[in-house]
Parts: structure tokens; sequence; C-alpha cells
């Protein structure tokens, strides 16, 4: 448990200075953005006197140093600003999405996790015999496949030929539970499916790369069954890549939700960064890219702790 709190402090500690650099080069990029902020809130017919008094009262004509201190002193205090008119607050909208697109993210990590770990470990145990051939062969094709893609072709079978699932929209769990299910299985398994393709060959590998070692060998000769060195030291010992793998995919699954949530016409994140870049709203598109990120980092935590619960060698670094 000592272990586990400090390497925990010690990610903590580090934490400020990831933020710092994730907020730092998104307000760049930001800056940097066509589009003339002031413009878009007052509309292409108002003066150029009206569109200065806009920026002046909005610090828009500081030093970019100025308004990043500023836009750092605001994020302290959860301050995403407002959107353009009409204005509404940014951290309100953030906080109606955003659990959405957990929601996805979530549901497509377990459906990535639990059928690459399958089929990865079976592809291992029947390594270059026909089961492992036709794993290998729907992994290299799911892989190159991308999601915006593969979400197309699914409402296309499966709600427009078939109608057996809603090709888009959204129904919370509180109001229908069976209807929430329902609406989040396309996109959850557009998003998920080339992350799964590309876990079953890195469980695949690990797991192969494990049972040739010597100690497997060993224990065998010894008498140990053999189904027990899977479960009890194979399976331990290769779970630490894929689990580095799939915690560094949270990034994509949480950007790809981005894309995916407009296909499925989804009100989470996706929706409110596509109507920020549209509208060249730049704090609506600031925070919300500086969420997922804030997200991305704490995933990253969590994925370290968990190398630790599943090798106890890691605890002696």
């Amino acid at each position: 448990m000592d272990i586990i709190l400090r390497l925990l402090l010690r990610r903590l500690m580090a934490l400020p200075i990831m933020l710092l650099g994730v907020t730092a080069l998104v307000f760049i990029v930001m800056q940097f953005t066509p589009g003339d902020p002031a413009t878009v809130a007052l509309g292409e017919s108002a003066s150029e006197a009206a569109k200065e008094l806009y920026r002046q009262e909005r610090g828009l004509n500081d030093p970019l140093v100025v308004q990043y201190v500023r836009f750092i002193g605001n994020l302290l205090v959860f301050d995403f600003g407002v959107t353009s008119p009409p204005a509404q607050p940014i951290l309100d909208m953030i906080a109606k999405a955003f659990p959405l697109t957990l929601q996805l993210t979530f549901i497509g990590i377990v459906f990535a996790a639990v059928v690459s770990f399958s089929l990865g470990v079976t592809a291992a145990l029947y390594r270059d015999r026909w089961v492992d051939q036709v794993i290998r062969f729907i992994s290299v094709a799911a892989v190159a496949t991308p999601s915006f893609w593969l979400g197309i072709l699914l409402i296309q079978y499966f709600s427009l030929e078939l109608d057996w699932l809603p090709s888009g929209g959204f129904i919370p769990f509180s109001e229908d539970p069976s209807e929430y299910f329902r609406s989040m299985i396309l996109p959850s398994l557009a998003l998920a499916v080339p992350v799964c393709a590309s876990l079953i060959r890195v469980v695949r590998t690990t797991m192969v790369e494990e049972m040739d070692k010597d100690y497997v060998r060993t224990a065998i000769g010894n008498g140990v069954p053999y189904s027990t060195v899977i479960r009890h030291n194979v399976l331990r010992n290769a779970l630490i890549t894929p689990v580095t793998v799939l915690g560094l995919r949270v990034g994509y699954l949480l950007g790809g939700a981005v894309v995916i949530e407009q296909i499925f016409d989804l009100p989470g994140m996706g929706k409110l960064i596509f109507n920020g870049i549209v509208n060249h709203d730049l704090n609506l598109v600031q925070g919300v890219v500086i969420t997922i990120a804030f997200t991305f980092v704490l995933v990253n935590i969590i994925v370290d702790i968990l190398y630790v619960l599943i090798n106890p060698k890691i605890r002696s670094l």
C-alpha cells in the first residue's frame, strides 16, 4: 500500500507540470486559429469601433503572455468563460456533455478489453493453428478500419436495413435503461473495434513471448499443470504491456468519441467542439480540449497504479 501511495504522490507532483504544458499548447494553437472572436461574437455587420471595444473589454489586445496568465487564473477557479452570443457558461455546457462522452468511452474500453484479451489469449494458446490465423486476419482487417467509416456501415446495416438499433440520438439511462443501451451499442462498437484489433495483436504477442520463457518450461517439467502456469504466471506477467497500451488508447477513444458523437448525433463533447470550431468560439474549444486532456492525464495515473497491482516486480522501481 505504501508503494502505491508513493507512486500516486510522484504522479500528482508531476500533474501540474503536465497540465501547464497542455494548457500552453492549447492556448497557443487556438490563438493562431483563423477567425476573429470579435467578428464572431458581434457579426460581420458590426462596426470596427464596436469590434475594437469588444477586444479591449475582454483583453484580446493584451500581449499573449498576459492573456495566458489570465487564462490560467480563470482555469484555477474553473472559469472557462462564456460562449459567443447567445452567451452561456461553458462550464455548465461541459458538465452536461462530458458525462455522455465518458460513458461512451467507458463502454468502448470495456468492450475492447474483454474482446481483445479473450481473443488474444485464445490466439496465443492456439498459435499457428487455424484459430490463430483467423483471429490474426480479423485483427489486421479491423485495425485498418476507420471508426467513422465503420460507424456509417453499422448505421447502414443494423439501423436502415435490419432496423434493429437506432441510427442516432440518445436516451438517458434514467428515462429508459433498455433504450439507453440500444442507443449506445453502435457508437461504442464503432469506437472500440479499431482499438480492440490492435490490442488483440499486443495480447497475443506478449502471451507468446511469456509462454516461451524458461520458467514456464521448468514449471511444466516439474509437474505443475499447464493451465495453472497459464492462469497464475503467464497471464499475470503478460498483462503489463496490454494494460499500458490500453491506457494510452484512452486518449484515442476520447478523441474518437468526438467524431463518433457527430455521426450518431449524440449530445456529448463532440457536438460542443464541433460547434466551437464552426463558430470560431475559442473559449468553448479551449474548455473542451483542456477537459479531455486533463481526463487523459488522470487516466494515465490510474494506469500507472494498475502496473503495481498487476506486477509486484514494478514495486521495487
